[in-house]
């Protein structure tokens, strides 16, 4: 990949934003282990970058004393190898990044040529050029929609020394102005080393951050904004980066009548990478669909285990409430289940909790398949919720821990709702949990490029969020 891709990785979120400064739903820490990979990473297509170090041919004309003027060409200069052994990338407080790379050195193989009086003579020459170093500030900025961007705010190159070799031909010859021919292609590389940084920095790390989306689609109602909501806190060892987590309706945004609480990230450097995630995000997707009116469920006969004793109709139902089988003999039955309000989780040290109030609307399916209203009931429920991660999405599982029930409301006259409560535990632990427990399972994509995998990962709750750290893998 690129050096966009590579350096993106230390990583693209690293950035000044020019939003105002509210509290975040997702906090991501980057730690110095973390750069130094990016680093380790960058440097492989650095060396690349800087290997297409260009060398013209050249020629000239030197006064070797009573030879006078020896005329020369250097021709054909081919890069053999390029290394970069020692490189570091550091986090300058409250500024931004510094890469620095001492020790580099090149090969290069070429010909050269003499001409003096009458007599003609050429041979092939070996530089080494040693003791390259380079600094490199970048600086971190916004194109104010939340996208980031980059930029070098100084560069420097330097060349220690060169080492050069010719030989065939009258080497002696050449020999007696090899320094300043060496001098010659030292000023001429290092006049090329910044350039070089600066366009990998403009045309190839720049424009992959360009196109970093700020939102991730989840499907056809909600997207998640992950755009940057404050500067980022460059401390010595670390770098936290303040996104807005929040889930938003595609068709209409509205904002949630809620704010994320305060996230303070524990001081740990030993992983890469550190996401603290706010219950602000989950709790705006529960806004965002229950606004949307998808959280209403249709559960039908057919939807129920042939094992089952009671089944969705008035017969069944009949024996429970005699009142439903008189007043619509052998008729089917329908379900609809809706929340009346968005569920909120709630994240506490050691567990998550979820407690929904959802609406159970029977009704009998008429003949001409209208329906007929028979009776609504209140659910209250208490949930655990289970969180992990999955590859690069935040998956989770629900269990239910107890259920109340209430009737609101019955066109079939009184009736304890104790009588149902068999009914209903059966059709909210079998029915509706396993399919809200299919979509948690697809989980809520954390904000990656691609190709990046996560490892050695851990997972810790704590008070208003959930604390994921990993080492990370590009490839």
């Amino acid at each position: 990949m690129a050096l966009g891709c590579t350096l993106s990785l230390a990583f693209s979120v690293v950035l000044l934003a020019t939003t105002d400064a509210v509290n975040p739903g997702l906090v991501v820490r980057i730690t110095q282990k973390g750069l130094d990979y990016a680093r380790e990473q960058g440097m492989i297509v650095l060396r690349q970058k800087l290997s297409t170090i260009h060398l013209p041919d050249y020629s000239g004309s030197y006064d070797v004393g009573v030879l006078g003027d020896v005329k020369y060409n250097i021709n054909s200069m081919v890069i053999t190898n390029f290394q970069l052994p020692s490189s570091q990338v550091s986090l300058v407080p409250n500024i931004g990044l510094k890469l620095s790379i001492a020790g580099a050195y090149i090969e290069i193989h070429g010909k050269w040529g003499v001409h003096y009086l009458f007599i003609s003579s050429d041979g092939d020459f070996d530089l080494k050029v040693l003791g390259i170093s380079i600094s490199v500030g970048l600086t971190l900025g916004s194109d104010g929609s939340g996208r980031p961007t980059i930029s070098t705010s100084d560069c420097s190159a330097h060349i220690s020394d060169m080492e050069v070799h010719f030989s065939g031909g009258l080497d002696w010859l050449i020999n007696l102005f090899d320094d300043a021919i060496a001098s010659s292609l030292r000023d001429n590389m290092q006049n090329q080393i910044c350039p070089l940084v600066v366009d990998a920095v403009t045309n190839q790390l720049e424009p992959v951050l360009r196109s970093l989306p700020v939102t991730s689609k989840i499907d056809d109602v909600a997207s998640i904004d992950y755009s940057l909501t404050a500067p980022p806190i460059v401390a010595a060892e670390s770098l936290d980066v303040q996104l807005k987590g929040e889930f938003f309706e595609q068709s209409h945004r509205s904002p949630p009548p809620f704010s994320p609480q305060p996230l303070s990230v524990p001081d740990d450097h030993s992983l890469m990478v550190y996401f603290a995630v706010s219950d602000y995000l989950f709790n705006t997707a529960g806004f965002v669909y229950q606004s949307a009116g998808k959280l209403i469920f249709n559960v039908t006969d057919d939807m129920i285990p042939k094992d089952f004793p009671v089944r969705l109709n008035t017969s069944s139902f009949g024996k429970m409430l005699p009142q439903i089988s008189k007043l619509y003999p052998d008729m089917l039955m329908k379900l609809q289940i809706s929340s009346s309000s968005a569920p909120s989780l709630a994240m506490k040290p050691g567990n998550v909790t979820i407690s929904p109030v959802l609406d159970f609307q029977a009704y009998a399916i008429l003949p001409n398949s209208s329906l007929a209203p028979l009776f609504l009931l209140n659910m209250s429920a208490d949930a655990l919720a289970k969180v992990g991660v999955n590859s690069s999405r935040i998956v989770g599982y629900l269990e239910l821990s107890s259920i109340k029930i209430d009737l609101k409301h019955s066109d079939v006259g009184p009736f304890p709702v104790r009588i149902l409560s068999y009914a209903v535990n059966y059709y909210i632990s079998y029915i509706l949990l396993p399919k809200v427990n299919e979509i948690l399972k697809n989980g809520y994509p954390l904000p990656l490029l691609d190709h990046i995998q996560l490892s050695n990962l851990i997972l810790k709750l704590n008070e208003h969020y959930l604390l994921l750290g990993a080492d990370v893998t590009y490839g």
